[in-house]
């Protein structure tokens, strides 16, 4: 498609978005939530036919040579599939932030001041592989007042096509515009770089993908960007770390599932930790290839030479790079160095070591005894989550309904002129 035709397919869905978001905005709570509802149960009759879509989606990229860690993201199986369409009636059951009031004020003069959550417009959602995020992210968009632009990854086409099918039949019978959840027709990148260039058409683009289309879309969006580039999240096994409890959480942060954003990508162990060898052994076992230096090599010899790159490289695989420690402060600056902003863990029984590694740790989500991998809105009673920002303005962390809106201040007044 030439980039003429897509930038005007782009502003035409863009324009039929803004009306649907109008309309939208002024819809009651227990109207969307009924809409939401109704997509669910269309999700759910529909699950055959989206099956059947994304096993040729599957078969397709099989052929074409996709990672593990990519077809992982894009097979649908009945239970994912339940599990889309209870993500949808989760966020129906949630409570709408629209018209919320932040806060009120009354002014010395009179003026009676309140500061309101309101939609933040048209919102384009660029992502690959993970066809679940079509039914995410339209079902959030809506609940939050917001019209959705989706633009799916070519692996997907076929699943994409098939859920927001099912999904906008349901929105629609429950009273929602039918352009509330629009999905972009075709796969060419022209239709990427359309979302990106329009400004005052689209309000905010979210990306959902692999550090490839993030920093794309970093480089060249022209409308507010809500991402997170890499997940280069840290586990910290401290010295007054449990033993069992390290082993678990180690095993589970890294091995649960590889190809997730909120994967451990290094662990950094204590040399005080006296459970190091029992937990490099049990990822070892487990599959993992373990990447370190001579000293860690030492102590569980099935680990390969670590490269200086490795520090900063998100995986998504059954690989973890590995590095001792000499106590907290180290640990602390190696993250500081190649940490991403997203997910960072300490396990240790040392109450005062967790609390100043939570406070100290500058990601989106620190944590304390526990996986890495709740990284995840669902995971936070946030809903389906629309992504997770590592940024620090307006959202940060996993963004659900909340981070789906914006506010504006609304002022009464009884004749009040400014002296």
């Amino acid at each position: 498609m030439a980039e003429a035709d897509s930038r005007n397919l782009i502003a035409d869905m863009s324009a039929r978005a803004r009306t649907a978001a109008r309309l939208l905005a002024a819809m009651p709570s227990e109207a969307k939530s009924a809409a939401l509802r109704a997509g669910a149960q269309a999700l759910r009759d529909a699950a055959d036919t989206i099956q059947a879509a994304n096993a040729q989606d599957v078969a397709a990229a099989q052929a074409a040579g996709l990672s593990g860690a990519m077809l992982d993201r894009l097979k649908l199986d009945a239970g994912r599939i339940a599990a889309m369409a209870d993500g949808v009636a989760a966020v129906a059951a949630l409570t709408d932030p629209v018209g919320a009031v932040i806060e009120r004020v009354e002014r010395p003069n009179g003026l009676a001041l309140s500061r309101v959550r309101v939609p933040i417009g048209v919102i384009g959602i660029i992502y690959e592989s993970r066809p679940n995020v079509t039914a995410d992210a339209g079902a959030l968009c809506a609940m939050a007042g917001n019209a959705a632009i989706l633009r799916g990854g070519s692996e997907a086409i076929r699943s994409n096509r098939a859920v927001h099918a099912a999904l906008v039949e349901g929105l629609a019978a429950g009273g929602m515009p039918t352009d509330a959840v629009q999905l972009v027709p075709v796969t060419d990148r022209a239709a990427v770089g359309a979302m990106l260039g329009a400004a005052g058409l689209i309000d905010m683009v979210v990306p959902r993908g692999g550090k490839g289309l993030v920093a794309r879309v970093q480089a060249e969006a022209r409308v507010p960007v809500l991402a997170h580039l890499d997940g280069l999240n840290h586990t910290y096994l401290h010295a007054a770390a449990d033993p069992a409890m390290a082993r678990e959480l180690a095993l589970n942060a890294k091995m649960r599932r590889t190809g997730i954003c909120g994967a451990t990508e290094t662990l950094l162990v204590d040399r005080g930790f006296g459970g190091t060898a029992a937990v490099l052994a049990a990822l070892a076992e487990a599959g993992c290839e373990l990447r370190g230096d001579g000293e860690v090599q030492a102590v569980e010899p099935r680990t390969v030479a670590v490269a200086d790159a490795d520090w900063d490289t998100e995986y998504l695989d059954a690989v973890l790079a590995v590095k001792l420690v000499d106590g907290p402060d180290e640990a602390m600056a190696h993250i500081g160095r190649h940490g991403s902003g997203h997910t960072d863990a300490i396990v240790t029984r040392d109450a005062a070591v967790a609390e100043r590694f939570l406070a100290q740790v500058d990601s989106a989500i620190v944590m304390w005894n526990a996986s890495t991998q709740f990284a995840d809105g669902g995971e936070f009673g946030l809903g389906a989550e629309i992504g997770i920002s590592t940024g620090r303005l307006h959202a940060r962390g996993p963004v659900a309904l909340e981070g789906l809106t914006t506010y504006k201040w609304i002022v009464r007044g009884t004749g009040q002129a400014r002296p």
